[in-house]
């Protein structure tokens, strides 16, 4: 399954979803901006945000990667200044919570 979409008229949001014998593997990628090379290794970490101050908590990416944890699968992502950022999501098919 693939479904693209545009970001208020300014860049493309491309999911695509398939699965193999194991995994349901989800990926999600941006036309956006890419993520800075000294800040990747915090974005998964709780309250870390590039808002401004009252524009967002910094808890999305730490509860996404909380839920996949708990689901027993993985995520991590891929970024490339000006080319934008894709995230990839595997999760374990029959497995119990």
């Amino acid at each position: 399954m693939d479904n693209q979409g545009i970001l208020d008229n300014q860049g493309i949001l491309d999911i695509n979803l398939t699965k193999d014998d194991s995994s349901a593997l989800i990926s999600i990628k941006d036309s956006g901006t890419g993520i800075p090379e000294e800040i990747q290794d915090k974005v998964f970490d709780p309250f870390f945000t590039t808002k401004k101050t009252g524009e967002g908590s910094g808890l999305g990416l730490d509860t996404v990667s909380k839920i996949v944890e708990q689901h027993k699968g993985s995520i991590r992502f891929e970024s490339e200044i000006r080319r934008g950022t894709t995230f990839f999501v595997s999760i374990p098919l029959n497995q119990t919570v």
